[in-house]
Protein backbone atom coordinates (compact mmCIF):
# COMPACT_ATOMS: atom_id res chain seq x y z
CA UNK A 1 0.00 0.00 0.00
CA UNK A 2 1.47 3.39 -0.97
CA UNK A 3 1.93 6.24 1.49
CA UNK A 4 -0.95 8.34 0.16
CA UNK A 5 -3.35 5.42 0.66
CA UNK A 6 -2.17 4.94 4.24
CA UNK A 7 -2.58 8.65 5.01
CA UNK A 8 -6.00 8.66 3.41
CA UNK A 9 -7.05 5.63 5.45
CA UNK A 10 -5.79 7.05 8.75
CA UNK A 11 -7.53 10.38 8.27
CA UNK A 12 -10.72 8.55 7.33
CA UNK A 13 -10.61 6.59 10.58
CA UNK A 14 -9.39 9.43 12.85
CA UNK A 15 -11.81 8.95 15.79
CA UNK A 16 -13.67 11.70 17.59
CA UNK A 17 -12.53 10.06 20.84
CA UNK A 18 -9.14 11.77 20.26
CA UNK A 19 -10.71 14.79 21.99
CA UNK A 20 -10.57 12.79 25.23
CA UNK A 21 -6.82 13.47 25.17
CA UNK A 22 -7.55 17.19 25.54
CA UNK A 23 -9.79 16.45 28.54
CA UNK A 24 -6.99 14.53 30.22
CA UNK A 25 -4.31 17.16 29.54
CA UNK A 26 -6.60 20.01 30.62
CA UNK A 27 -7.50 18.13 33.80
CA UNK A 28 -3.80 17.73 34.59
CA UNK A 29 -3.23 21.44 33.90
CA UNK A 30 -5.96 22.49 36.34
CA UNK A 31 -4.76 19.99 38.99
CA UNK A 32 -1.20 21.33 38.74
CA UNK A 33 -2.53 24.89 38.93
CA UNK A 34 -4.36 24.02 42.16
CA UNK A 35 -1.18 22.43 43.53
CA UNK A 36 0.84 25.56 42.71
CA UNK A 37 -1.50 27.66 44.86
CA UNK A 38 -1.81 25.15 47.68
CA UNK A 39 1.89 24.47 48.11
CA UNK A 40 3.11 27.89 46.92
CA UNK A 41 5.33 26.61 44.13
CA UNK A 42 7.81 29.20 42.87
CA UNK A 43 7.59 27.88 39.29
CA UNK A 44 4.48 27.63 37.09
CA UNK A 45 4.38 24.34 35.13
CA UNK A 46 0.64 24.85 34.66
CA UNK A 47 1.30 27.64 32.14
CA UNK A 48 3.42 25.30 30.01
CA UNK A 49 0.76 22.60 30.29
CA UNK A 50 -1.94 25.10 29.31
CA UNK A 51 -0.08 26.06 26.13
CA UNK A 52 0.55 22.40 25.33
CA UNK A 53 -3.10 21.50 25.90
CA UNK A 54 -4.29 24.37 23.69
CA UNK A 55 -1.94 23.30 20.89
CA UNK A 56 -3.12 19.70 21.15
CA UNK A 57 -6.74 20.86 21.01
CA UNK A 58 -6.07 22.95 17.91
CA UNK A 59 -4.17 20.06 16.28
CA UNK A 60 -6.90 17.52 16.94
CA UNK A 61 -9.62 20.02 16.02
CA UNK A 62 -8.04 20.89 12.67
CA UNK A 63 -7.45 17.23 11.87
CA UNK A 64 -11.06 16.35 12.59
CA UNK A 65 -12.24 19.35 10.56
CA UNK A 66 -10.21 18.11 7.57
CA UNK A 67 -11.75 14.68 8.09
CA UNK A 68 -15.20 16.28 8.06
CA UNK A 69 -14.44 18.10 4.81
CA UNK A 70 -12.95 15.07 3.06
CA UNK A 71 -14.82 12.16 4.64
CA UNK A 72 -18.10 13.61 5.80
CA UNK A 73 -19.81 10.23 5.55
CA UNK A 74 -17.47 8.77 8.17
CA UNK A 75 -18.17 11.67 10.55
CA UNK A 76 -21.92 11.13 10.14
CA UNK A 77 -21.37 7.42 10.73
CA UNK A 78 -19.56 8.21 13.99
CA UNK A 79 -22.35 10.55 15.04
CA UNK A 80 -24.86 7.74 14.53
CA UNK A 81 -22.69 5.22 16.41
CA UNK A 82 -24.20 4.27 19.81
CA UNK A 83 -20.83 4.59 21.60
CA UNK A 84 -18.83 7.17 19.62
CA UNK A 85 -21.75 9.61 19.66
CA UNK A 86 -21.01 10.31 23.33
CA UNK A 87 -17.48 11.53 22.54
CA UNK A 88 -18.61 14.48 20.40
CA UNK A 89 -19.25 16.69 23.48
CA UNK A 90 -15.56 16.22 24.35
CA UNK A 91 -15.08 19.06 21.83
CA UNK A 92 -17.11 21.51 23.90
CA UNK A 93 -15.82 20.10 27.20
CA UNK A 94 -12.29 20.79 25.95
CA UNK A 95 -13.21 24.46 25.48
CA UNK A 96 -14.79 24.68 28.95
CA UNK A 97 -11.73 23.06 30.55
CA UNK A 98 -9.40 25.42 28.68
CA UNK A 99 -11.48 28.33 29.98
CA UNK A 100 -11.08 27.07 33.55
CA UNK A 101 -7.33 26.59 33.09
CA UNK A 102 -6.86 30.05 31.51
CA UNK A 103 -8.92 32.04 34.06
CA UNK A 104 -5.82 32.98 36.03
CA UNK A 105 -3.79 34.01 33.00
CA UNK A 106 -6.32 35.55 30.57
CA UNK A 107 -9.84 36.11 31.90
CA UNK A 108 -11.01 37.66 28.62
CA UNK A 109 -9.98 34.59 26.65
CA UNK A 110 -11.50 32.40 29.34
CA UNK A 111 -14.85 34.19 28.95
CA UNK A 112 -14.97 33.52 25.21
CA UNK A 113 -13.91 29.90 25.61
CA UNK A 114 -16.49 29.39 28.36
CA UNK A 115 -19.29 31.06 26.40
CA UNK A 116 -18.68 29.12 23.19
CA UNK A 117 -18.00 25.87 25.02
CA UNK A 118 -21.15 26.14 27.14
CA UNK A 119 -23.38 26.98 24.16
CA UNK A 120 -22.02 24.07 22.12
CA UNK A 121 -22.30 21.79 25.14
CA UNK A 122 -26.00 22.65 25.52
CA UNK A 123 -26.55 21.97 21.82
CA UNK A 124 -24.79 18.59 22.04
CA UNK A 125 -26.80 17.68 25.15
CA UNK A 126 -30.09 18.47 23.41
CA UNK A 127 -29.11 16.56 20.25
CA UNK A 128 -27.79 13.49 22.07
CA UNK A 129 -30.65 13.23 24.56
CA UNK A 130 -33.08 13.56 21.65
CA UNK A 131 -31.24 10.79 19.81
CA UNK A 132 -31.45 8.54 22.88
CA UNK A 133 -35.18 9.22 23.27
CA UNK A 134 -36.13 8.66 19.64
CA UNK A 135 -33.62 5.96 18.67
CA UNK A 136 -34.55 2.77 16.85
CA UNK A 137 -31.27 0.91 17.25
CA UNK A 138 -29.78 1.29 20.75
CA UNK A 139 -29.73 -1.79 22.99
CA UNK A 140 -28.81 -2.18 26.67
CA UNK A 141 -25.38 -3.54 25.64
CA UNK A 142 -24.66 -0.22 23.94
CA UNK A 143 -24.85 1.64 27.25
CA UNK A 144 -21.46 2.34 28.79
CA UNK A 145 -19.83 4.97 31.04
CA UNK A 146 -18.91 7.09 28.01
CA UNK A 147 -22.59 8.08 28.03
CA UNK A 148 -21.69 10.28 31.01
CA UNK A 149 -19.52 12.53 28.81
CA UNK A 150 -22.44 14.62 27.47
CA UNK A 151 -23.60 15.05 31.08
CA UNK A 152 -20.23 15.86 32.70
CA UNK A 153 -19.80 18.84 30.39
CA UNK A 154 -22.86 20.47 31.94
CA UNK A 155 -21.64 19.91 35.49
CA UNK A 156 -18.33 21.59 34.55
CA UNK A 157 -19.89 24.89 33.48
CA UNK A 158 -20.11 26.47 37.00
CA UNK A 159 -16.38 25.95 37.69
CA UNK A 160 -15.60 28.95 35.48
CA UNK A 161 -19.14 30.33 35.14
CA UNK A 162 -19.51 31.55 38.72
CA UNK A 163 -16.19 33.39 38.69
CA UNK A 164 -17.02 34.93 35.31
CA UNK A 165 -20.25 36.35 36.75
CA UNK A 166 -22.92 33.94 35.48
CA UNK A 167 -24.33 32.21 38.60
CA UNK A 168 -27.83 31.48 37.22
CA UNK A 169 -26.48 30.08 33.95
CA UNK A 170 -24.16 27.95 36.05
CA UNK A 171 -27.07 26.63 38.14
CA UNK A 172 -28.98 25.84 34.95
CA UNK A 173 -26.18 23.64 33.58
CA UNK A 174 -25.40 22.12 36.97
CA UNK A 175 -29.04 21.07 37.44
CA UNK A 176 -29.10 19.33 34.05
CA UNK A 177 -25.89 17.46 34.77
CA UNK A 178 -26.79 16.41 38.30
CA UNK A 179 -30.24 15.01 37.50
CA UNK A 180 -29.24 13.19 34.34
CA UNK A 181 -26.14 11.78 36.06
CA UNK A 182 -28.44 9.99 38.51
CA UNK A 183 -30.68 8.77 35.67
CA UNK A 184 -27.75 7.41 33.64
CA UNK A 185 -26.10 5.89 36.69
CA UNK A 186 -29.26 3.85 37.30
CA UNK A 187 -29.30 2.64 33.70
CA UNK A 188 -25.64 1.66 33.83
CA UNK A 189 -25.94 -0.18 37.13
CA UNK A 190 -28.79 -2.18 35.62
CA UNK A 191 -26.53 -3.06 32.70
CA UNK A 192 -23.58 -3.98 34.97
CA UNK A 193 -25.62 -6.16 37.33
CA UNK A 194 -28.01 -7.95 34.98
CA UNK A 195 -26.40 -8.09 31.54
CA UNK A 196 -23.20 -9.28 29.89
CA UNK A 197 -19.97 -7.50 30.90
CA UNK A 198 -18.61 -4.72 28.70
CA UNK A 199 -15.98 -5.61 26.07
CA UNK A 200 -12.47 -5.56 27.52
CA UNK A 201 -11.47 -2.64 25.27
CA UNK A 202 -14.09 -0.43 26.95
CA UNK A 203 -13.18 -1.33 30.55
CA UNK A 204 -11.11 1.88 31.01
CA UNK A 205 -14.31 3.87 30.49
CA UNK A 206 -15.46 2.62 33.89
CA UNK A 207 -13.22 5.34 35.35
CA UNK A 208 -15.63 7.89 33.88
CA UNK A 209 -17.94 6.92 36.77
CA UNK A 210 -15.64 9.00 39.01
CA UNK A 211 -16.09 12.19 37.02
CA UNK A 212 -19.73 13.25 37.67
CA UNK A 213 -19.56 13.27 41.51
CA UNK A 214 -15.98 14.62 41.55
CA UNK A 215 -16.77 17.44 39.12
CA UNK A 216 -20.12 17.91 40.85
CA UNK A 217 -18.28 18.50 44.13
CA UNK A 218 -15.95 21.08 42.52
CA UNK A 219 -18.89 22.93 40.97
CA UNK A 220 -20.92 22.72 44.19
CA UNK A 221 -18.11 24.45 46.07
CA UNK A 222 -17.98 27.16 43.39
CA UNK A 223 -21.76 27.65 43.46
CA UNK A 224 -21.63 28.05 47.25
CA UNK A 225 -18.74 30.52 47.13
CA UNK A 226 -16.18 28.20 48.65
CA UNK A 227 -18.32 26.89 51.51
CA UNK A 228 -18.06 23.14 52.20
CA UNK A 229 -21.40 21.79 53.40
CA UNK A 230 -22.93 18.33 53.87
CA UNK A 231 -24.11 18.03 50.24
CA UNK A 232 -20.60 18.81 49.07
CA UNK A 233 -19.19 16.13 51.35
CA UNK A 234 -21.64 13.56 49.94
CA UNK A 235 -20.53 14.31 46.38
CA UNK A 236 -16.84 14.11 47.29
CA UNK A 237 -17.09 10.88 49.24
CA UNK A 238 -19.14 9.20 46.50
CA UNK A 239 -16.35 10.12 44.09
CA UNK A 240 -13.71 8.84 46.50
CA UNK A 241 -15.56 5.56 47.07
CA UNK A 242 -15.96 5.07 43.31
CA UNK A 243 -12.22 5.62 42.92
CA UNK A 244 -11.49 2.99 45.59
CA UNK A 245 -13.96 0.58 43.98
CA UNK A 246 -12.19 0.87 40.63
CA UNK A 247 -8.70 0.59 42.15
CA UNK A 248 -9.95 -2.56 43.87
CA UNK A 249 -10.46 -4.05 40.38
CA UNK A 250 -6.88 -3.33 39.28
CA UNK A 251 -6.32 -6.88 37.98
CA UNK A 252 -9.17 -6.49 35.48
CA UNK A 253 -7.75 -3.25 34.08
CA UNK A 254 -4.20 -4.63 33.94
CA UNK A 255 -5.33 -7.22 31.36
CA UNK A 256 -6.51 -4.60 28.87
CA UNK A 257 -4.14 -3.93 25.96
CA UNK A 258 -3.44 -0.25 25.28
CA UNK A 259 -5.78 1.56 22.94
CA UNK A 260 -7.26 5.05 22.72
CA UNK A 261 -9.99 4.31 25.35
CA UNK A 262 -7.17 4.23 27.93
CA UNK A 263 -7.42 8.04 27.93
CA UNK A 264 -10.69 7.54 29.80
CA UNK A 265 -8.50 7.04 32.90
CA UNK A 266 -7.07 10.55 32.70
CA UNK A 267 -9.81 13.16 33.22
CA UNK A 268 -11.59 11.27 36.03
CA UNK A 269 -8.26 10.89 37.84
CA UNK A 270 -7.65 14.61 37.39
CA UNK A 271 -11.14 15.36 38.74
CA UNK A 272 -10.71 13.34 41.95
CA UNK A 273 -7.22 14.83 42.41
CA UNK A 274 -8.57 18.40 42.13
CA UNK A 275 -11.48 17.56 44.44
CA UNK A 276 -9.05 16.12 47.02
CA UNK A 277 -6.85 19.23 46.88
CA UNK A 278 -9.97 21.30 47.55
CA UNK A 279 -10.83 19.08 50.55
CA UNK A 280 -7.31 19.61 51.84
CA UNK A 281 -7.75 23.38 51.46
CA UNK A 282 -11.09 23.34 53.27
CA UNK A 283 -10.55 20.98 56.21
CA UNK A 284 -6.88 19.97 56.20
CA UNK A 285 -5.88 16.86 58.14
CA UNK A 286 -3.28 14.15 57.69
CA UNK A 287 -5.51 12.02 55.46
CA UNK A 288 -6.03 14.66 52.76
CA UNK A 289 -2.50 16.01 53.19
CA UNK A 290 -1.25 12.52 52.28
CA UNK A 291 -3.86 11.64 49.66
CA UNK A 292 -3.58 14.84 47.57
CA UNK A 293 0.13 14.49 46.62
CA UNK A 294 -0.30 10.75 46.06
CA UNK A 295 -3.16 11.31 43.61
CA UNK A 296 -1.30 14.15 41.88
CA UNK A 297 1.78 11.95 41.45
CA UNK A 298 -0.33 9.10 40.07
CA UNK A 299 -2.04 11.52 37.70
CA UNK A 300 1.26 12.84 36.33
CA UNK A 301 2.62 9.30 35.88
CA UNK A 302 -0.62 8.21 34.22
CA UNK A 303 -0.52 11.07 31.70
CA UNK A 304 3.14 10.33 30.90
CA UNK A 305 2.35 6.65 30.31
CA UNK A 306 -0.66 7.55 28.14
CA UNK A 307 1.35 9.98 26.02
CA UNK A 308 4.19 7.49 25.48
CA UNK A 309 1.83 4.65 24.60
CA UNK A 310 -0.24 6.86 22.29
CA UNK A 311 2.85 7.97 20.36
CA UNK A 312 4.05 4.36 20.11
CA UNK A 313 0.66 3.16 18.91
CA UNK A 314 0.52 5.92 16.27
CA UNK A 315 4.02 5.05 15.02
CA UNK A 316 3.02 1.40 14.76
CA UNK A 317 -0.13 2.25 12.87
CA UNK A 318 -2.39 0.81 15.59
CA UNK A 319 -4.55 3.94 15.90
CA UNK A 320 -6.81 5.45 13.23
CA UNK A 321 -7.56 2.07 11.70
CA UNK A 322 -10.92 0.39 10.96
CA UNK A 323 -12.43 -1.51 13.90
Amino acid sequence: MDTSTVQHSRLEHFPVSFFAIVMGLAGLTIAVEKAEHLWSWSFKPSLVLLVLTALVYVGIGLTYLIKFLRHRGHVIEEFNHPIRLSFFPAMSIGLILLSIASLEYASGVALWLWGIGSAVQLLFTLIILSAWIHHEKFQIQHSNPAWFIPIVGNILVPVAGVQLGFPEVSWFFFSIGLVFWIVLLTILMNRFFFHNPMPAKLLPTLFILIAPPAVGFISWIKLHHGVLDDAGRVLYYIALFTTLLLFFQFKQFAKVKFSLPWWAYSFPMAAITIATIIMLEKIGGVFFASLAPILLTLLVLLIVVLIINTIRAMMRGEICVPE
